[in-house]
C-alpha cells in the first residue's frame, strides 16, 4: 500500500468505513468535545509544540476518546489494546487494509490519514504536521493533500448556507467545503488541479454518501465553463513564497497567482444573487487598500466587495514563521532572509489573514461597493452575519431610505458596548468605540459624537419624527442625525423595525 493509495477504497469496504466512523462519532469525536478534551477555547489553537502536554495533562485517561484523538488529530501511536477498545475487529480489519491505519510488528498503530473533526462533521486528509519524526513520515510531498486548518474552519464557519441550485468549490484539498455545501445545495461540483486531493475529496465524499458532489481535476474554473454558480467558495495557495515546495500552500512569490485568477472569474461563474467566498491571506504594501486590488482583478465587473480583516502579521514574523527550521542555525538564518527578502521585494509591509466575499452590486445603488473591516476571527457558524452585512449595506445605500425612515421605527440591533478613550495633547478629544455584543464575528466600530448621541437616545424603538424631536433637543440637526442612523444602519447597530414603537411618557 503506497502513501498515494490511501484514499482509494472499494465500493465493499464502504459499509465497514461508515461504520467506523460512526463510531467515533458515537464516542464524541468532534469539534466540541475534541476542543474541550485538549484545553482549547478553539481547535485552531492546537499546537504540534505542545502534544506531550496534551498525552501527559489532556489524554493521560487512556479511554476510547483519547485514543481516537491521539491517533488521528495528534499523529501518535497506540497500542494494540486500544485500537481492539475503539474499532470492532470489521472496522479495524477495513482501515488497516485501505492503509488508514497501520499497525507494526510490535502491535503499536499509526494512522497515515488525519481525521479532523468540523462541527459534527469528520472529514479524512494529510496530517497537519508531515515534518514531524514519525514512523513513515517523511517532509511534505509536493501533492500533499490541505489538512483541516484556521484557515479550512474560518471559510466554513463564515460561509453563508442557504439554499442554491449548484456551488463550486475551488481548490478543494479534501472537499471539506463541498460536504458542507452539499446539504443546501442541488448540486456541487470540487475541483483541485492535484489529482492526489481530488481523489482525497472523492474519498470523503463517498463515505458521507454525498451523491450530490462531482469532483473535477483540472485548474480553477476550467473544468467547468459556461456554468454559473449559487455559492462559490475557495481556499487557494496563498503564501507568497520563494520556494515552490508545497502544492496546497505556496501561491507564487506574490501569493496572489491562484488569487487574482479566482477573482478575475467571478463575474463569469458567479450567478445573479449568489455570493463568493474566499479564505486567504494577501500581502499589504503602505498606504494601499487591499480592496483596491481585488477590485482591480475584477475588471470593471460590478460586483460589491466585503473584506474581513482577521489576523496581520509583520513582514519579519511571516518571515521567520516560514522559514524551514530542520536545519543547521546559519541555514535556518539565510532561509529568513530568503522569505524576508521575497516579501520585500513584492512591497509587502505586512501579511493580512482575511475572508473576502462578493455579490453582484444592486443596480439599484448606481455603484458597486467595497467594505473593509478589522475583525476577530469566528468560534462558530457567522455565515447568517454575512450575509445581513451585505443586506445592512444595501439598505444604508437605498436612494429612498428617508422615506423608509418616516414609515418605520428605529431600534438597537441588540446590546451595544461602549468603550470611551480620551486622547490627552494640545486639545483634548474623545473617540467612542462601539461593538455589537454576541456576535459571532466581533467587529468594533468607531463612533462620532452625532452617532454615539443617537445610540444613546434609543434605549426603546422610536418613531423617526420622535427619535429628530430627542435629538433636536440635543442641538443635532436634522441633516447629522439622518447621516448617522444611515452610518448605524450599515455597520448593523441599528435596525429599522415594521412594529410601531411605543409612546413616549406623556404621549398619547
Amino acid at each position: 500500500m503506497t502513501e498515494s493509495s490511501t484514499y482509494l477504497v472499494a465500493e465493499a469496504d464502504l459499509p465497514a468505513l461508515r461504520a467506523a466512523v460512526s463510531r467515533l462519532a458515537g464516542l464524541g469525536y468532534n469539534e466540541v468535545r475534541v476542543r474541550e478534551r485538549l484545553g482549547l477555547a478553539d481547535l485552531n489553537d492546537l499546537w504540534w509544540r505542545a502534544l506531550p502536554i496534551y498525552r501527559a495533562e489532556r489524554l493521560a485517561d487512556r479511554d476510547p476518546l483519547a485514543s481516537a484523538i491521539d491517533l488521528f488529530q495528534l499523529q501518535g501511536v497506540i497500542s494494540s489494546e486500544e485500537l481492539d477498545r475503539l474499532f470492532e475487529s470489521a472496522a479495524r480489519e477495513v482501515l488497516v487494509r485501505t492503509g488508514l491505519i497501520v499497525v507494526d510488528e510490535s502491535g503499536f498503530a499509526r494512522a497515515r490519514a488525519g481525521l479532523f473533526p468540523v462541527g459534527d462533521r469528520l472529514v479524512f486528509s494529510d496530517h497537519a504536521w508531515p515534518n514531524l519524526p514519525h514512523p513513515g513520515q517523511a517532509e511534505a510531498r509536493h501533492d500533499q493533500v490541505m489538512y483541516v486548518g484556521t484557515d479550512s474552519r474560518w471559510l466554513a464557519r463564515a460561509t453563508v448556507r442557504r439554499p442554491v441550485a449548484a456551488a463550486l468549490d475551488l481548490c478543494t484539498g479534501s472537499g471539506v467545503h463541498a460536504l458542507l455545501a452539499a446539504p443546501h445545495a442541488q448540486k456541487v461540483v470540487a475541483v483541485d488541479i492535484n489529482p492526489r486531493a481530488a481523489q482525497c475529496a472523492r474519498f470523503n465524499a463517498q463515505l458521507a454518501g454525498a451523491d450530490n458532489i462531482e469532483i473535477a481535476v483540472g485548474s480553477l474554473f476550467e473544468p467547468v465553463q459556461g456554468r454559473r454558480f449559487g455559492l462559490i467558495t475557495a481556499n487557494p495557495p496563498f503564501v507568497p513564497s520563494p520556494l515552490d515546495a508545497v502544492g496546497f500552500r505556496d501561491g507564487g512569490r506574490s501569493g496572489e497567482e491562484a488569487l487574482r485568477q479566482i477573482v478575475a472569474g467571478l463575474p463569469l461563474y458567479l450567478e445573479r444573487g449568489g455570493i463568493a467566498q474566499i479564505v486567504t491571506e494577501l500581502g499589504e504594501r503602505e498606504n494601499e487598500p487591499l480592496a483596491d486590488r481585488l477590485r482591480e482583478w475584477l475588471g470593471g465587473a460590478p460586483l460589491d466587495i466585503h473584506v474581513l480583516r482577521l489576523r496581520t502579521h509583520s513582514a519579519a514574523t511571516y518571515a521567520v514563521g516560514h522559514a524551514h527550521r530542520n536545519e543547521t542555525l546559519g541555514a535556518y538564518f539565510e532561509a529568513v532572509h530568503e522569505w524576508a527578502a521575497n516579501l520585500k521585494s513584492q512591497g509587502y509591509v505586512r501579511i493580512v489573514s482575511a475572508l473576502l466575499a462578493f455579490k453582484w452590486s444592486d443596480p439599484a445603488l448606481n455603484a458597486p461597493w467595497t467594505r473593509t473591516e478589522d475583525a476577530q476571527p469566528p468560534l462558530s457558524d457567522a455565515g447568517s452575519e454575512v450575509e445581513a452585512t451585505f443586506l445592512a449595506e444595501y439598505l444604508s445605500r437605498k436612494p429612498n431610505l428617508r422615506d423608509l425612515l418616516e414609515r418605520r421605527s428605529l431600534r438597537r440591533a441588540g446590546p451595544i458596548g461602549l468603550i470611551e478613550t480620551r486622547i490627552l495633547g494640545k486639545t483634548s478629544a474623545t473617540k467612542t468605540q462601539a461593538q455589537l455584543l454576541g456576535m459571532r464575528i466581533p467587529i468594533s466600530h468607531w463612533l462620532d459624537a452625532t452617532e454615539r448621541e443617537v445610540a444613546l437616545l434609543l434605549q426603546e424603538p422610536l418613531a423617526w419624527h420622535d427619535l429628530l424631536e430627542l435629538a433636536r433637543g440635543l442641538s443635532l440637526d436634522e441633516e447629522a442625525v439622518t447621516a448617522a442612523v444611515a452610518s448605524l444602519l450599515r455597520r448593523r447597530l441599528l435596525l429599522l423595525s415594521a412594529v410601531d414603537p411605543p409612546a413616549l411618557p406623556g404621549q398619547k
